[in-house]
């Protein structure tokens, strides 16, 4: 593809850039077109269209990823060399300038990078092609340490009998975790939750199953309130609300012992302790005894109501007999 550009003529610019296109052996998308004349009609004859077609060398997929990676460190004033190392099974490209700063913490960086260079050099593609983007041999050590560590815990799910869960991890790095354990006797591994917080799983052979005891037994304690703590009986008290308390059903009556009232007469009949002299009405002293709280209500001229006599009759002055009290 490595010819130089030519010119052709034609009666109009489409038919001097197919003329072109057939003369050269190439096609449309492999060369770049530019338009000199675009020819013109006279009234005896025409003047024919000039086109000049300039081959064009087409990218591949890495190659299209690298231009991409430059571009993007120019306007980003990074001081970093791109380089298609490797385009067979997989498409390498290697960054060499500031390594720790394009690397970022635990490779957010150069992950996020590598990621914008799949997405470019897989554009148009119907198979998806895996680009790795490595600075520094970043890769290679990540790797190894992730096939340690993934040993380590699978020991440790193996010795403690339980699941062992990785922190989140991208697809690469997780690949390499079900790689390291594939052919392990042990373990199994499996990948667990959504991205981008999605996490591998180790699950021994031997994973133990803990029984979980019910909510309401707590291993002797009688539920809430402190151990052997039963609300039924609590030493004698008979549950909430005092002693020997056996909280009967709502509504239901309950028995009061009865009062036996005074007789009539009695210091302890009404809070009364002696009688008005010259009357048979009961009176009251100030600080007496009185013999139970609450007011008797019972009559208290039962005695002279007992025996009714003649009504009374006004004397002839008008005015009515005067009562043992007032004489």
């Amino acid at each position: 593809m490595d010819k130089e550009e030519k010119i052709f003529e034609g009666k109009t610019a489409e038919e001097a850039v197919e003329a072109g296109l057939a003369a050269m052996g190439l096609a449309r998308e492999d060369v770049e077109v530019e338009v000199l004349n675009p020819g013109k009609k006279k009234l005896f004859g025409f003047v024919p269209a000039q086109v000049k077609l300039t081959p064009v060398r087409k990218l591949t997929d890495g190659e299209r990823a690298v231009e991409f990676l430059d571009g993007l460190f120019e306007h980003l004033e990074a001081d970093i060399t791109v380089t298609l190392a490797e385009e067979s099974e997989k498409i390498v490209i290697n960054l060499d300038g500031a390594t720790k700063g394009i690397i970022g913490r635990r490779g957010e960086v150069i992950d996020a990078v590598q990621v914008l260079a799949g997405a470019v050099a897989n554009t148009g593609r119907k198979n998806y092609m895996r680009v790795v983007v490595d600075c520094g041999n970043y890769r290679e050590e990540r790797e190894e340490t992730l096939k340690r560590l993934a040993e380590k815990l699978a020991a440790k799910a193996v010795r403690l009998g339980k699941r062992v869960r990785l922190e989140p991890m991208n697809p690469y790095e997780r690949r390499i975790i079900h790689a390291a354990l594939v052919d392990s006797t042990e373990v199994t591994t499996k990948s667990e939750g959504k991205e981008p917080v999605r996490y591998v799983v180790i699950i021994p052979n031997n994973l133990k199953m803990f029984d979980r005891k019910p909510r309401n037994d707590r291993s002797g304690r009688g539920g809430r309130g402190g151990y052997k703590n039963d609300r039924s009986d609590r030493g004698g008290r008979g549950g909430k609300g005092g002693y020997k308390n056996d909280r009967r059903g709502y509504g239901e009556k309950r028995e009061y012992p009865k009062r036996e009232l005074p007789e009539e007469g009695t210091p302890e009949s009404s809070g009364t302790s002696f009688k008005r002299e010259g009357s048979s009405i009961p009176g009251y002293r100030k600080g007496g005894f009185n013999g139970f709280f609450g007011t008797y209500l019972g009559n208290v001229r039962d005695e002279d109501t007992a025996a009714p006599s003649a009504p009374e009759t006004p004397d002839a002055s008008g005015t009515a007999p005067a009562t043992p009290d007032e004489e």
